[in-house]
This record gives C-alpha cells, sequence and structure tokens, in this order.
C-alpha cells in the first residue's frame, strides 16, 4: 500500500439497528480502533437482513477501500445470513468448517452446555477464510481477502478486534495476548488494569466480559483481558506485572 493512506469502510448489517431497536456503537469503536494504527474510515453503510444487499454493499466497499470490516448477522438464528452473503460475495462455497467447530465443541463443553444444531451454524465458515478469535463467547468471526467479518453485540465486535491489528498493513500493533479469568467482574479488577496501563503506556489493555451458560440454565462469568503492543519486551512485562497482582488480589 506504499505511503498513501490506508482507509476502511463498516458494513453495519441487521434490521435491528435499521428500525431503531438497537442503537450501533460499532461504527465509532471500530474507527477508534483503526486510527492508532493509521488506518482512517471512509465510509460507514447500514443494510437490512437481505442476502442480496448484503452481497452487493460488500461488493461495493471491498472494491474500493483497503479494508471492510462488516457487524452483525453472525449468530444461530435463520435471520443471521451474513456468511452466507460473504460467501457469495467471493464465490465461495460455506460449511460447517473442523476448526471452527472444535473451537465451539471446546467452548460449549467446557460449560456444560449442548452444542446445538443452531449452535452450529457459527461455525459455517467460507471456503478458504481464516478465523478470528473471539475471548468473550468463543464463536469466531473470519478473515477472506480484505473482508473482515465480526459479531454485531459491541463487546464481541471488540474483542475479535484484537486478533484483527496484527494483519493490517501500516499497523504499528504487531502482537497480541489475552488472560483468561474466570469468576470475576470488570470492577473487581479495574483498578489493578489502570495501574497497568499507567505503568506500560506502550501496551494497550482491554478487558471483555463473557458469559457462559452451563447445564440447568445457570451463568458462568468472567473477564477476558487483552493486551497488544508493537513492544515486545513491555507487552510481556504488562503481562508478568498483571498476572502477579490479579494472583495477590485473589
Amino acid at each position: 500500500m506504499g505511503e498513501r493512506p490506508v482507509k476502511a469502510a463498516i458494513l453495519v448489517i441487521g434490521d435491528e439497528i435499521l428500525s431503531g431497536r438497537t442503537q450501533d456503537v460499532n461504527i465509532g469503536q471500530i474507527a477508534q480502533f483503526l486510527s492508532p494504527l493509521g488506518i482512517t474510515l471512509g465510509e460507514a453503510r447500514l443494510v437490512s437482513d437481505v442476502h442480496d444487499d448484503i452481497v452487493a454493499a460488500l461488493n461495493a466497499l471491498r472494491a474500493r477501500w483497503d479494508y471492510v470490516f462488516t457487524t452483525g448477522g453472525i449468530g444461530p438464528t435463520h435471520d443471521d445470513i451474513t456468511a452466507d452473503a460473504v460467501a457469495a460475495a467471493f464465490g465461495r462455497a460455506i460449511d460447517v468448517r473442523a476448526d471452527a467447530r472444535e473451537i465451539l465443541e471446546r467452548w460449549y463443553e467446557n460449560s456444560g452446555t449442548e452444542l446445538t444444531p443452531a449452535r452450529l451454524r457459527m461455525a459455517r465458515i467460507p471456503d478458504g477464510a481464516q478465523l478470528i478469535d473471539n475471548p468473550v463467547t468463543g464463536a469466531p468471526g473470519f478473515q477472506i481477502g480484505n473482508v473482515f467479518v465480526l459479531a454485531g453485540v459491541p463487546k464481541i465486535a471488540r474483542g475479535m478486534l484484537e486478533d484483527i491489528a496484527h494483519r493490517l498493513e501500516g499497523g504499528a500493533v504487531t502482537q497480541s495476548l489475552s488472560i483468561r479469568l474466570e469468576g470475576v467482574r470488570e470492577g473487581d479488577i479495574a483498578e489493578i488494569l489502570g495501574q497497568a496501563a499507567a505503568d506500560f503506556p506502550s501496551v494497550s489493555i482491554g478487558s471483555y466480559p463473557w458469559f457462559q451458560e452451563r447445564a440447568g440454565g445457570e451463568l458462568s462469568r468472567g473477564v477476558a483481558v487483552v493486551l497488544r503492543s508493537a513492544d515486545g519486551e513491555a507487552l510481556a512485562s504488562a503481562e508478568q506485572t498483571l498476572k502477579a497482582a490479579l494472583a495477590a488480589q485473589s
């Protein structure tokens, strides 16, 4: 991409956004995430859950911009059609993929919850796509070409971005790691995270609550702490310091 500006677009997918039932925050948080990487947002579109509309919008955006981020429509219900539309836009086949299925099996096994056919829909990935890690609910997003397909729930979308920064040309962030904590809330560790952010200014520290449904409907919860930095030494030091502080508090 040389010295020219690197620009991205966002395609927000979902009838709930267009109807006003849900307020979109993904445009803002993705733009804020990209800015420190030297990538600016050039366009944002909203489309309904209509297959042909998604395909047309995606093809227009991916031809014009360096990167495209989609949000919404990759859940377990019948109207979650984004993955199929993305596959169609690229002319790729789509089906349940072994690596995505393994992630879901492990996630639901850990929570004692059945992996139903509906939930297995979230393992349908277009041929040739690269998975995007989801530290919040397990179900992966995916990248195909210059398109990154994310969940619509803002906390989940934000968590997925941590597995994207190192894939973007011109971005300074090259490394990331996560610390998964169980049985804690963000408020329990806010002071520790704040101190770590002050001690390691070159390391970005994000926290993302997660929930897992267990057998009988019981919920377990925790926080995924994600660290990212271009400075590997600072990243390792921040991880070590954080783990020590969290262990001392527990």
